[in-house]
């Protein structure tokens, strides 16, 4: 923890003045957040995180949160004695499984986030997809990488068919802090498991977002030498992604981005979430704890 105490009144102010032209500029702006990765586990992170998300309600901004937890299913899997298994990075989710995504994300994973925003001393609210129809969706066809004539059955893994927004809106009106679980239903009432950065993504498009950050265990984007690059178009990363540079875990992240970037969110954050307030650092600062994502 920082000592906030060795610094000197004048100084203070000044660090809060810095942040006013950043909190006029966004100010009732909606901004989405997916939650992951080590901030959501680490119990210092998360109360950081907490009081993040409730500053930026009270200086007047909109944050809408969405969760991901692969980890804690995980874990959940294996207390029962079930074996997680994949195809092409995606987790397959039979009917079992899918109780076991339920109650871990509706249940555990977004009942903890709803309680550490409240105990911070702002009003969370938990929703799923089936709030308010707040996400349809349909099985996911899983074309075969090497060869596209073939399709891989990944049980009930979703596609986003629409997002209806208007539970977050309503929320958001009346003071509330919407926190996603990514989880969607079909047209006979069928759960879906949903990537939780393409909820995020789609969710920061029909909202019209301001900003989607993206909380992750890296730095961000870096070139071949390992540098961060804090700030990128959507060309940069197509000639990034052709040479090799971006590859792996960070394909699907950047995919999500990019759509949103293209759609009309004005600016897509990949922020560190291992450093102690890095969003509020990335939102409220013109320093740079992550790589901004710009459509243009």
């Amino acid at each position: 923890m920082t000592d906030t105490t060795l610094i000197a009144p004048r100084d203070k102010a000044e660090i809060l003045a810095q942040a006013l032209p950043y909190i006029r500029k966004f100010h009732g702006k909606t901004i989405v957040i997916k939650y992951g990765g080590n901030a959501m586990t680490d119990p210092a992170l998360q109360a950081d995180f907490a009081e993040d998300v409730v500053l930026l309600k009270l200086v007047g901004m909109n944050p809408v949160v969405v969760h991901g937890g692969g980890p804690q299913i995980e874990t959940a899997l294996k207390r029962l004695g079930k074996q997680g298994h994949f195809i092409q990075g995606m987790r397959v989710t039979d009917a079992e499984t899918m109780e076991v995504v339920e109650w871990v994300l509706a249940g555990e994973v977004q009942q903890d986030i709803v309680g550490l925003i409240n105990q911070a001393g702002g009003k969370a609210m938990g929703l799923t997809g089936r709030d308010g129809g707040l996400i349809r969706a349909r099985k996911l066809k899983l074309v075969d990488q090497d060869d596209p004539s073939k399709e891989h059955d990944i049980g009930q893994v979703g596609d986003i068919v629409s997002i209806d927004p208007g539970v977050v809106k309503a929320l958001q009106d009346d003071a509330f802090i919407p926190v996603v679980s990514p989880l969607g239903f079909g047209e006979d009432n069928e759960s879906y498991n949903i990537n939780a950065d393409v909820v995020a993504s789609k969710l920061a498009t029909v909202l019209k977002a301001e900003k989607l950050m993206m909380l992750t265990n890296i730095r961000g984007v870096l070139n071949k030498a390992g540098e961060l690059i804090t700030e990128l178009t959507a060309r940069e990363i197509d000639d990034l992604i052709a040479d090799g540079t971006i590859s792996g875990g960070m394909l699907p992240k950047l995919a999500g981005a990019i759509d949103a970037a293209k759609s009309g969110v004005n600016a897509v954050h990949i922020v560190d979430g291992r450093v102690p307030h890095a969003m509020l650092l990335e939102i409220l600062t013109d320093q740079a704890y992550g790589t901004m994502i710009r459509s243009y």
